[in-house]
């Protein structure tokens, strides 16, 4: 919970208690508490905006009224000399008022603003947002106007002062969009996802870039499938915080919602139904994502050696870059280390190995670490039953022959010295943001998101410091094996 928050849930739900416990309710406690209830709900509103999990705490604003009425009414009663059952009716008053304050706190726990951890390194940061058109290439998607060419929004986030001022940027550009492709995404009631707009993160909007290096290391952030470039906030604020420029590719109609500056919103259209797609269908999907991957960073170069804004202008070492991607961005990430030479390290968070190249059996003839959920690693037909198949219109045959295809391209991750970490306990989806929404989708899942975030963020952080920085590894080479937590391979 927010400060506020807390505040006045606290009070209202305190004062609820006294109300019910206090046999002598004096006018001026109820006055005074009422006015004190009023004054935190305005301020709590104006300071962090009024949101529906606090109905309830909000409601409890009316509570001394309510006993002044009562009270008066008592009163008018007693002189008529009515024999009232007080006992009872009070441990049923107290009763009411202990579940009534359980379900006020409860509300706002199950549905929080959620908040990132504080970002460990010695850097604050910026963030700014370009709008980038590919003329080069058309816009093949049903969703695009005849004879459009490619956009594409970035996010770039980078080194600031500790002590820069500002606007701090929010989580997601709009709130209802957000709420809905969320909704789309995971399953479930649009009100788990309605606070989405009122989370910040640590970036400042437009910061200066910091001084402290001559120049930065950048890395490439590439979503998975309806995700968004900020999706992975838990991971590009540690990794700007500790002297990297992270570039967040949005990649429209495979995004959860590409909202351009002119305001065009761009939803999600490429609906691959099952996720468990022919091979072919997937593959060529994919090679627009490796372009528009291509594009960004000719777009990079051109920042870092003119920036109109002269922020990037010689700040970005395009001589060492790195990528990173979750679920089909991070099979994208495979496909630019085996394409592209300007990508030096990379790192695929439990994507399955789609695009038209494949690892060669002496492995991935740069850095790159594999992270996969043990979740992912299990999947096999034989975990669906004869209806769920039917009802995804598939049959075993066809899922077998797709478990096949994914174990095969899996094969030689390790070749060559390369890693491949397993996390015990995760799921396709630990390794974003989305487990930090309510602790319920934690609880469904059985899994501790803040817990797999520092396990992830500590081996992205050893890995990057090593291939693009060279300082010495601290833990990759020191915990291969099987561990509480995880399970690393190093080929």
């Amino acid at each position: 919970m927010r400060i506020m928050e807390v505040v006045l849930v606290t009070f209202n739900v305190v004062m609820l208690l006294l109300l019910v416990i206090r046999q002598q309710k004096h006018r001026q406690l109820l006055w005074g508490g009422l006015a004190v209830s009023a004054v935190l709900l305005v301020v709590q509103g104006w300071v962090e905006g009024w949101r529906w999990p606090l109905i309830p705490a909000y409601a409890l604003t009316l509570a001394p009224l309510l006993a002044l009425v009562l009270d008066h009414r008592r009163h008018a009663r007693a002189g008529q000399g009515i024999v009232k059952r007080r006992g009872v009716r009070r441990i049923a008053a107290l009763l009411i008022a202990v579940l009534y304050g359980a379900a006020t706190v409860a509300a706002t726990l199950l549905f929080p603003v959620f908040t990132f951890a504080e970002p460990a390194g010695p850097y604050g940061i910026g963030t700014v947002t370009y709008h980038w058109i590919d003329s080069t290439r058309e816009e093949k998607n049903a969703g695009a106007a005849a004879g459009a060419k490619r956009e594409l929004n970035v996010r770039i986030w980078y080194p600031a002062s500790k002590d820069a001022k500002g606007t701090r940027a929010p989580y997601v550009p709009d709130s209802k969009i957000y709420a809905e492709g969320h909704q789309q995404l995971l399953g479930l009631p649009q009100v788990f996802f309605t606070s989405l707009g009122e989370v910040r993160t640590h970036a400042i909007e437009h910061a200066a870039l910091s001084d402290a290096e001559a120049m930065y290391p950048v890395i490439i952030f590439s979503h998975g499938s309806r995700g968004f470039e900020g999706q992975n906030m838990f991971q590009i604020e540690q990794l700007v915080s500790e002297g990297y420029i992270v570039a967040g590719i949005n990649h429209t109609y495979s995004s959860m919602a590409s909202i351009f500056s002119d305001g065009r919103v761009a939803l999600f259209q490429d609906k691959t139904g099952t996720g468990i797609e022919p091979f072919e269908k997937t593959d060529k999907l994919n090679e627009v994502w490796v372009n528009d991957v291509r594009f960004v960073l000719d777009q990079l170069e051109q920042l870092a050696a003119t920036d109109p804004d002269q922020r990037f202008t010689g700040r970005m070492d395009m001589g060492r870059v790195g990528m990173l991607g979750h679920s089909f961005g991070g099979a994208t990430t495979v496909q630019m280390l085996l394409s592209d030479p300007r990508v030096q390290a990379g790192i695929n968070m439990d994507g399955a190995l789609y695009g038209k190249r494949r690892i060669p059996t002496a492995g991935i003839s740069k850095p790159f670490l594999m992270i996969s959920a043990d979740n992912s690693i299990a999947a096999s037909s034989g975990a669906l039953s004869d209806d769920q198949l039917a009802a995804m219109g598939l049959n075993r045959g066809e899922v077998e022959r797709y478990f096949k295809e994914v174990n095969a391209r899996y094969a030689p991750v390790t070749a060559g010295g390369n890693y491949w970490l397993k996390l015990t306990d995760t799921s396709h989806m630990s390794f974003t943001d989305n487990f930090l929404i309510s602790p319920i989708l934690e609880w469904v899942q059985g899994t501790d998101a803040r817990g797999t975030h520092r396990v992830v963020n500590e081996f992205t952080l050893d890995f990057f410091n090593y291939y693009l920085k060279g300082a010495p590894l601290q833990i990759l080479n020191n915990a291969v094996g099987t561990h509480d937590d995880y399970i690393l391979e190093k080929g």
